[in-house]
């Protein structure tokens, strides 16, 4: 067998072999996956941040967004709250819980104008699921543009409660 066959033959085996051995990691760690019925989750969103030395104010427009990770079974948001920098409620997002669909995306907008949840805002979501599912992904993203200045962050939510 000419040396590039033979090369090639090895290339292949160890190809396969790698699959073989990176396959069985993956079923292994997806078998380890911690699954879920449902959360109580605590998503920070700021309003507005400071700058300077004088604190100035720099206002944002802050998306919350709730993905669905699990690839087979929906989830059901029961609760959108948004509370300001005090605690104090402000608005329910939702007025009847919505189902999010396998692998589905839902987002909230605060909008740029909108300064009553101040700096130290919040969202609590609420979901859950009939069976045990991949925990969804639930965090916000923050963004506003001044002049030639601009900015953005994310920040992710905090799991407080987990169903029961």
């Amino acid at each position: 067998m000419p040396k590039c066959r033979r090369l090639k033959a090895v290339s292949t085996v160890c190809c396969l072999l790698l699959a073989v051995v990176w396959g069985g990691s993956i079923q292994t760690a997806l078998a380890d996956m911690p699954l879920f019925s449902g959360q109580t989750v605590y998503v920070p969103v700021y309003s507005h941040i400071y700058s300077g030395d004088r604190e100035l104010p720099f206002y944002l427009a802050a998306t919350l967004s709730i993905r669905n990770t699990d690839r087979r079974h929906p989830i059901q948001l029961t609760a959108v709250d948004y509370y300001d920098s005090d605690g104090k409620f402000l608005k329910h997002y939702l007025e009847a819980p919505i189902t999010l669909g396998p692998m589905a995306t839902k987002r909230y907008v605060v909008h740029e104008s909108d300064k009553s949840g101040g700096s130290g805002a919040k969202f609590i979501v609420v979901w859950q699921s009939q069976q045990a599912v991949a925990e969804p992904l639930i965090e916000s993203v923050m963004i506003s543009t001044k002049t030639q200045q601009g900015i953005s962050f994310t920040s992710r939510g905090r799991v407080l409660e987990f169903a029961r």
